[in-house]
């Protein structure tokens, strides 16, 4: 079986042929435009759609298209309820525009789900039943997946990993509480972190290459820690400290194989993994008495997405 997969961003809509296996045929993409009304922005996508159809030529028909989009979703009735950067997507039905204009079944799922459900199909999750995915980007986003299947809660709207909570009226989150995980282990608070470092510490190895490389970013304050830079290592120490203690939340609830991290922070590797596996290890509720879970890299990188959207077709979704 042959199905387009897409991803939505609020940058681009990146689009390609999936085989059932998993394997990425042909690829397309097209810019986001914000300023566009839904009908508007998915008219272009279906008409890049048919464009891609009629200039392949696979050894099977294409069975159907899925889309990751980022938002509230009703995957049943194939309705985007809003999304948070595209303002005018509001109660646009989805599923009924698109399969008009492209002759194909349409299923549709939250953004951060697909890549979850790439993971867990063909990714760093592929061995495993149980799976739950983070994503440390400007928030911290995921999904989980229990007995191969995504669990997304009533209405497609749970599975919000970034907004429980690890402090008590803590720092102020973007969805309105304090203390949200994501107000802690995203790049964006990485940044933030490291920023205030710079500003009290002058001085600092850490200061220095911000200063040098014109701004800060989620990497500073790793390149100051290999450098030995004291102030550096205690923003990272911090930072696997929040992280960690939120995946212990998951794991006291859920329990599950594999925790695949992914995004821009994931891409420091084993340095990173390493030591939240160490955390964990020490702090696994239950001690000896419990199953470890398993940490490991996203391995899809940018198809994670549209791999995991085609796959609802892939595994009846």
């Amino acid at each position: 079986m042959i199905v387009i997969g897409i991803d939505v961003g609020g940058t681009s809509i990146k689009g390609g042929a999936i085989r059932d296996t998993g394997e990425v045929l042909d690829t397309f993409s097209i810019r986001t435009d914000k300023n566009l009304s839904p009908e508007d922005m998915f008219g272009l996508l279906c008409e890049e759609i048919n464009k891609f159809i009629s200039t392949q030529e696979y050894d099977e028909k294409i069975s159907g298209v899925g889309l990751g989009i980022p938002g509230l979703l009703d995957k049943k009735k194939g309705i985007i309820f809003s999304s948070p950067n595209m303002p005018t997507w509001l109660d646009f039905e989805v599923t009924d525009y698109i399969s008009s204009r492209v002759h194909l079944p349409v299923k549709i799922v939250n953004d951060a789900s697909a890549a979850a459900l790439g993971e867990a199909r063909y990714g760093s999750g592929k061995d495993y039943e149980n799976l739950i995915m983070i994503t440390l980007g400007t928030g911290v986003g995921g999904g989980i997946v229990l007995n191969k299947k995504l669990y997304d809660g009533l209405g497609g709207t749970g599975a919000q990993l970034g907004h429980s909570l690890i402090e008590l009226n803590g720092r102020q989150c973007n969805c309105g509480r304090k203390g949200c995980l994501e107000a802690y282990a995203s790049a964006t608070a990485l940044i933030k972190d490291t920023e205030k470092a710079v500003e009290d510490n002058p001085n600092s190895v850490l200061a220095k290459i911000a200063q040098e490389e014109g701004k800060v970013n989620g990497r500073t304050a790793f390149k100051a820690e290999s450098l030995n830079c004291p102030v550096g290592h205690k923003v990272i120490e911090d930072y696997i400290m929040y992280l960690s203690e939120g995946l212990l939340d998951y794991c006291n609830i859920f329990r599950p194989d594999i925790f695949v991290l992914s995004g821009g922070i994931a891409n420091e590797g084993e340095n990173l993994i390493n030591r939240i596996r160490s955390y964990l290890k020490e702090r696994n509720y239950g001690f000896l008495g419990s199953p470890e879970v398993l940490v490991k890299q996203a391995n899809l990188g940018y198809d994670s997405g549209k791999i995991g959207a085609a796959s609802l077709f892939f595994y009846n979704d």
